[in-house]
C-alpha cells in the first residue's frame, strides 16, 4: 500500500472548526460545521447589525461550504447600559390583564411574566471603532481557517490510507478473477451437457446460457472502473481547493461498482473482499461529508 506515503502539497479544509480573537473592544467567536452549501448565523448587539452584510461577505470570500455560527460581543468596559421601554411594558401588562379578565384565566401578571418579553429591554448604543471590529473579525476568520486546514490534513491522511487499502483489495480481486472465469466455464459446460443429454438441443437456449455466462464473467469491467475511480479520487485530493461534492459523487460510483461485483460474483473469497471494500468506502464517505 505504497500510496499511503503520497505527500500532497494541496491544502484541503474540513468544514469543522473554531476560531476566536479579541482586542480591547471586541470578542469574536466563529464555529463551523458541515453543510451542503454555506449558511451563516450571526449574533451581535442590535445597534451593530448594519455591519452584518460586510462581515458575511468576508466569510463567503474565505470559505465555500459550511454552517457558520458567529458571536460578536463588546468587552465589559464597552458594554452599554440596558434601557427599559416602560411604555411598551405597560402596554403588554395592560393587554395581558385584559386577556386574563376576558378569558377568566386565574393567577397574576407579574414581573416574571413581563421578563419573557425581551423587547422591553434594549442595550444602549456604545461608541466603537468599526476598523477595530473588522480587524478582530479577520483574525477570528484566520484562526478558524487554520483549524479547518489542520482538521483537513487529518482527513486527507486517513482518506489516503483507506484509498490505498481499496486499491490493494481491488488488486486482490483482480488476481482472483481468472479463477472466477474457470469456475463459470465449468458451470456453462455442465449446463450445456445437461441440455445435450436431455435431447433438447436448442440454439436459442445455448445462446441464452452463453449470454448469462458472458455477463457473469464480466467483472473485469467493474474492476477497471473501480481502478479508474480510485485514480480520479487521488487526483482530486492532490488538486486541493473545494472537493467535497466531487469526492462524494465518486464514492457513489465506487459503491455502485462494488454492489455490482457483489451481485455478480459467486466466489467466496471475492465476496469477502467486496465486503471489506464496502466497509472502507462507507468510512471514507463519513470523512468526505466533512470536507469543504
Amino acid at each position: 500500500m505504497k500510496d499511503c506515503f503520497i505527500v500532497y502539497d494541496a491544502m484541503i479544509q474540513s468544514m469543522t472548526g473554531f476560531g476566536s480573537a479579541s482586542n480591547d473592544d471586541f470578542t469574536v467567536e466563529i464555529r463551523s460545521v458541515n453543510h451542503r452549501f454555506i449558511d451563516i448565523g450571526m449574533k451581535m448587539p442590535a445597534y451593530m447589525t448594519q455591519h452584518e452584510i460586510p462581515l458575511r461577505n468576508i466569510l463567503k470570500k474565505r470559505f465555500d461550504r459550511g454552517r457558520f455560527e458567529v458571536s460578536i460581543s463588546l468587552n465589559s468596559t464597552k458594554t452599554g447600559h440596558l434601557k427599559l421601554n416602560a411604555h411598551l411594558a405597560k402596554s403588554i401588562y395592560s393587554a395581558l390583564q385584559n386577556l386574563q379578565k376576558e378569558l377568566s384565566i386565574p393567577g397574576e401578571v407579574t414581573i416574571e411574566t413581563l421578563s419573557g418579553y425581551r423587547e422591553i429591554l434594549a442595550e444602549e448604543e456604545s461608541s466603537y471603532d468599526i476598523n477595530a471590529l473588522l480587524g478582530v473579525f479577520q483574525k477570528a476568520v484566520g484562526s478558524l481557517e487554520e483549524m479547518r486546514q489542520r482538521e483537513g490534513a487529518f482527513l486527507l491522511e486517513d482518506i489516503s490510507r483507506r484509498i490505498a487499502m481499496l486499491k490493494d483489495l481491488t488488486h486482490k480481486i483482480k488476481l482472483l478473477s481468472p479463477e472466477e472465469v474457470v469456475r463459470w466455464r465449468e458451470k456453462f459446460t455442465e449446463r450445456l451437457r445437461l441440455i445435450v443429454d436431455a435431447g433438447t438441443l436448442d440454439n436459442s437456449r445455448i445462446l441464452q446460457e452463453a449470454a448469462i455466462m458472458a455477463e457473469k464473467l464480466d467483472i473485469s469491467e467493474e474492476i477497471s472502473r473501480i481502478e479508474s475511480h480510485l485514480q480520479q479520487f487521488l487526483a482530486i485530493l492532490a488538486n486541493g481547493a473545494v472537493m467535497g461534492k466531487k469526492l462524494d459523487f465518486l464514492l457513489q460510483e465506487l459503491n455502485r461498482e462494488t454492489n455490482t461485483l457483489s451481485y455478480k460474483t459467486g466466489d467466496y473469497a471475492i465476496a469477502n473482499l467486496v465486503v471489506e471494500m464496502k466497509t472502507e468506502i462507507e468510512k471514507i464517505r463519513e470523512q468526505v461529508q466533512n470536507i469543504q
